[in-house]
């Protein structure tokens, strides 16, 4: 069952590594702003158009990742407060150690993609032309929302208010992901490519933590 995880993955990112060269070979054609030239064009415009473009729905998802955002932060402190008190990384909890890696990865992930350029949006952001692929929302709300469940799980004993954050992080997350793929700033390839990275980096960490039990 724990190497099942690994294989998963492992598996999840070869996935999103095929079809990052699919997205940058098959179809391409300059149906983008600019004359940007987009992969799998015709799924992608199709997909465009039959959405259309709802800025309001961009925003508010934008302003809402600023809730994964404070996650990462809220964890960060609980690691470093361990830290301070027990006066050695090595003490940390091992999982909040893990989870330190797992949003490193995520971040490096999201510094790599803004450097190569696979895809733009279909629209300009305040004039700019910018990367699109994967979608780093989809890809930090799926990465950050499904560890923090685990997390709260853990750490949280009262299986009301667990059952609560559980629901209210599935809404969340199906709402944040949704949105992202309506509102018209991103091509359906990128909200795929997010997808695909976020399942195999969090496949990832969930062998991590099991590698404690041992």
């Amino acid at each position: 069952m724990r190497k099942r995880k690994i294989y998963v993955g492992a598996v999840m990112l070869v996935l999103f590594l095929v079809w990052t060269v699919l997205v940058s070979i098959v179809d391409v054609r300059p149906i983008g702003p600019q004359n940007s030239e987009v992969g799998f064009a015709g799924i992608n415009g199709f997909f465009h158009n039959l959405t259309g473009v709802h800025m309001w729905i961009y925003v508010l998802t934008d302003w809402l990742s600023l809730v994964p955002a404070g996650i990462v932060l809220g964890f960060g402190i609980l690691g470093l407060k361990q830290w301070i008190e027990r006066k050695s990384i090595l003490k940390v909890d091992y999982d909040i150690l893990v989870l330190g890696v797992f949003y490193v990865v995520v971040f490096g992930a999201y510094i790599l993609f803004e450097e190569i350029a696979v895809n733009y949006r279909p629209m300009l952001i305040n004039g700019i032309l910018e990367a699109s692929y994967p979608s780093s929302t989809t890809m930090l709300v799926l990465c950050v929302m499904p560890t923090a469940m685990m997390q709260f799980g853990e750490r949280v004993k009262n299986e009301k208010v667990n059952r609560y954050v559980k629901n209210a992080i599935i809404i969340f997350t199906v709402f944040m992901v949704g949105g992202r793929l309506v509102s018209g700033v991103h091509w359906l390839t990128d909200i795929i490519g997010g997808m695909m990275l976020s399942a195999g980096i969090v496949a990832i960490y969930r062998y991590a933590l099991e590698l404690k039990k041992k």
